[in-house]
C-alpha cells in the first residue's frame, strides 16, 4: 500500500534513545502511548494529593458544560470512552453526589452543588498549573502542529478501519 505522498518511511522498532534524524522511522502507537501514560499518570498523581481523581474531574466539567443540565445516563454516554471502565463513570457520578459536589434536580438532571463548582475551578487551577508543566519548552505553535499531526493519524486510520 503507497502513502498518500508517495514515500514510504521505514518503520523502526521503538526506541527511547533514538536521535532526531532517527524520528521519522519511529513507531506513533509507542510515543503517543508514552505520552498518554506519562501526562495521565502526572495528572492523576497531582489530583490524588487532594484526594481528587482525573474522572471526577471530567464529570464536574461535563456537568456545568452545556446550556442544559445533563442527565446521568447522558454524562455515562458522553465519557465512557475516556473510562477505565464501563461502569467507572456511573460510579463517579454516585462518589460526587455523596460527596455533595453534585446534586439531582426535579427533572433528573446532574447540577453542581456550590461546593462542586468550587472544586470545580479549584480543579481548574490544577490542571492549567499542570499544564505549564506537560507544556514546558513547547510553544502554542507546536502543540497546535503536534494535534493536527495526532488527529491526522486518527482519522486516517479510522478512514481504513473496514479495509
Amino acid at each position: 500500500m503507497r502513502s498518500p505522498t508517495d514515500t514510504t518511511t521505514d518503520q523502526a522498532p521503538a526506541n527511547p534513545d533514538a536521535t532526531d534524524d532517527m524520528l521519522a522511522t519511529q513507531p506513533i502507537g509507542y510515543w503517543s502511548g508514552l505520552a498518554h501514560a506519562a501526562v495521565t499518570q502526572h495528572l492523576r498523581d497531582a489530583m490524588a494529593r487532594i484526594d481528587v481523581t482525573q474522572p471526577q474531574y471530567w464529570v464536574l466539567n461535563r456537568v456545568d458544560g452545556g446550556p442544559v443540565a445533563p442527565s446521568r445516563e447522558e454524562v455515562v454516554l458522553q465519557l465512557a470512552a475516556l473510562a477505565d471502565g464501563p461502569h467507572e463513570i456511573a460510579r463517579v457520578i454516585d462518589q460526587l453526589l455523596h460527596r455533595g459536589w453534585l446534586r439531582v434536580d426535579a427533572g433528573q438532571r446532574l447540577q453542581l452543588t456550590e461546593a462542586g463548582e468550587a472544586a470545580r475551578v479549584r480543579l481548574r487551577e490544577l490542571v492549567t498549573e499542570l499544564r505549564a508543566v506537560v507544556h514546558k519548552g513547547v510553544s502554542d505553535e507546536e502543540y497546535v502542529a503536534a494535534l493536527r499531526v495526532l488527529r491526522t493519524m486518527v482519522a486516517n486510520v479510522a478512514d481504513n478501519e473496514g479495509s
